[in-house]
């Protein structure tokens, strides 16, 4: 490879192209070089500078031979501005032979107040960064770290070191943070917050980004915030905590204790079964008796007259129950009062107790109270009114001492009106009422009801059976006429008849068999809802789209649209 000399450049062109106001001055003081930028500072034209007396432009003291070689003196210019003049000696061959003097500007007294101000507020701007409660970190366009403050270093067990100058994406991979609000910023170009967990510290972080643009557009900076929402979590927690303990003080002073309703095996999610069970516990507190519970068949009836004994101070004596539909008309009184030896033919010799002795000191529980017959209902007032009664074929009286709470899913007034029942026997009964809502009236309950008997019929049967959404919707879906004794059937029989460990076939075959057959218990506008259903239905199995479907009904195709949507039918 063959060598090239350097190519020769005049001395002179190279000081005519410095942007630096530079003279030469021989030992006479005569300026023999001066830059083009040296005779524009000084108003000079190219080449007139050349042989004048440095004195001519600078002060007589600063040219003369007792100032120090080095020294810096200051010159007012032409246009009234200051500069710093410098001076270095020329020496050739160990001789001294002039001087270069080098102009530096200075600033004025705007310049020098301007500077003062940015240097302030870069102090105030250092002591906001350092002095924040909130991490700070700020990154270039391209994502890589130029600092980050001492908030940020304590909240994420890091050091500036550690961090600065080195890419996000990194601090990613590396594990140093869990996710980068900076990359979301320089991809969305665009503020974004993310929650951030600190795995050195345990902390939660929200990570808000913010960029910066440059006039063309594109990210300059990217501004980090950091916020520790770890106490504000916890402080959530604690308030969640009191009101959480608030609410269960205010329920077992209303008499809504959880423990209570589970160990009676009642479920009350519904506002309405909630405040059923809030005023039978008060009334059990007080021990009030003449409690008539009104609600459908199967609606728990029984559970809630067990529920107020269990409640009540009478909790440890016993608990009578009889269905008065169940009882013999001939045999109604013997079985409520009892009877002594030879009261009747075929009477035992030694009497019987009837129930109102056994369930002295607790509480006698009348269901079906509706179909006590007429003439035994003057009886049961008088007892109820003297708190006495005899007992056949006795001739002394025994006193009374239980809580009688009755039920009935008949309209006792609708009754009275038909001279079934008596007036007064049923204000006596209805001085206190608990109405129980049907099950169709309680959709926040079913679902519960669904788990609490199947997760009770798997540990009886020792199955492991369960219900998926398909199965859990149509549960819910369904107006269970036969109230929660009907549900408990159902769950019942899946759990028992179902091969499989998945109940949601069983059920869609047992429900397509069914619905036609439910027609009792409904009102109109249910039933309408029923048959419209059950045609959707079949609409839906006979036709491949919605349109086919409207016209196999002789409906619009947003009507069928809107009604699959209202019975929670779909054509999946």
């Amino acid at each position: 490879m063959s060598e090239s000399n350097p190519v020769d450049i005049p001395f002179y062109s190279i000081l005519n192209h410095l942007d630096v106001a530079a003279l030469a001055a021989d030992s006479a003081g005569l300026i023999a070089y001066a830059t083009p930028c040296a005779e524009q500072t000084f108003g000079f034209d190219p080449g007139c500078m050349h042989g004048l007396p440095v004195t001519e432009i600078l002060p007589d003291t600063f040219f003369n031979h007792d100032m120090e070689t080095g020294q810096t003196a200051s010159v007012e210019l032409p246009d009234g501005t200051l500069n710093a003049v410098s001076r270095s000696p020329i020496v050739t061959n160990g001789e001294n032979v002039g001087s270069l003097l080098t102009l530096h500007p200075q600033p004025g007294p705007d310049q020098v107040e301007q500077s003062e101000t940015y240097r302030t507020l870069a102090e105030h701007m250092e002591a906001v960064f350092n002095a924040s409660s909130d991490g700070i970190w700020l990154t270039d366009g391209q994502g890589v770290v130029l600092n980050i403050n001492t908030a940020s270093e304590s909240l994420n067990s890091i050091t500036a070191d550690e961090v600065i100058g080195k890419p996000v994406a990194t601090l990613v991979e590396n594990g140093t943070i869990d996710r980068s609000a900076t990359l979301e910023v320089l991809r969305k170009k665009r503020r974004v917050s993310v929650l951030q967990e600190v795995a050195r510290t345990g902390r939660q972080l929200v990570v808000t980004g913010t960029p910066t643009f440059d006039d063309d557009g594109h990210i300059r900076l990217v501004v980090l915030n950091e916020r520790d929402i770890t106490d504000l979590n916890e402080m959530r927690t604690t308030l969640a905590q009191t009101r959480k303990a608030k609410e269960k003080a205010e329920a077992e002073l209303t008499g809504m204790s959880l423990m209570e309703l589970k160990k009676s095996h009642v479920v009350a999610e519904s506002p309405a079964m909630r405040k059923a069970m809030a005023t039978a516990q008060k009334l059990a507190q007080f021990e009030t008796s003449e409690i008539l519970l009104m609600g459908d068949s199967g609606t728990g009836k029984g559970l809630l007259a067990k529920f107020i004994h269990d409640t009540s101070p009478r909790r440890g004596k016993p608990f009578i129950q009889v269905n008065c539909a169940t009882l013999p008309e001939t045999l109604f009184e013997a079985e409520l009062f009892g009877y002594e030896k030879g009261a009747f033919t075929g009477a035992s010799e030694q009497g019987k107790s009837g129930l109102f002795e056994l369930a002295s000191g607790g509480t006698f529980f009348l269901d079906e109270v509706g179909e006590i017959p007429l003439d035994m209902q003057a009886k049961l007032l008088n007892c109820l009114d003297d708190h006495m009664y005899y007992p056949l074929g006795a001739s002394k009286p025994k006193r009374m001492d239980c809580i009688i709470v009755a039920a009935t899913n008949r309209d006792l007034e609708a009754q009275v009106r038909k001279q079934a029942f008596r007036r007064d026997l049923l204000y006596r009964l209805n001085t206190f009422t608990v109405r129980i809502p049907p099950l169709r009236k309680r959709p926040d309950d079913v679902f519960e009801l669904i788990n609490h008997y199947l997760k009770q019929f798997n540990a009886a049967f020792r199955t492991s059976k369960r219900i998926g959404p398909v199965g859990m919707k149509l549960l819910q879906s369904y107006p269970f006429p036969g109230n929660v004794r009907e549900l408990i059937g159902i769950i019942k029989k899946a759990v028992v008849i179902c091969e499989e460990d998945l109940l949601d076939d069983y059920l869609r075959d047992l429900f397509d068999h069914t619905e036609d057959a439910v027609t009792e218990n409904g009102t109109l506008p249910e039933e309408v809802a029923r048959l419209e259903r059950r045609m959707i239905r079949q609409a839906m199995e006979a036709c491949s789209n919605t349109r086919e479907m409207a016209g196999f009904l002789g409906i619009s195709q947003p009507t069928v649209v809107r009604k699959m949507q209202r019975y929670k039918l779909n054509n999946a």
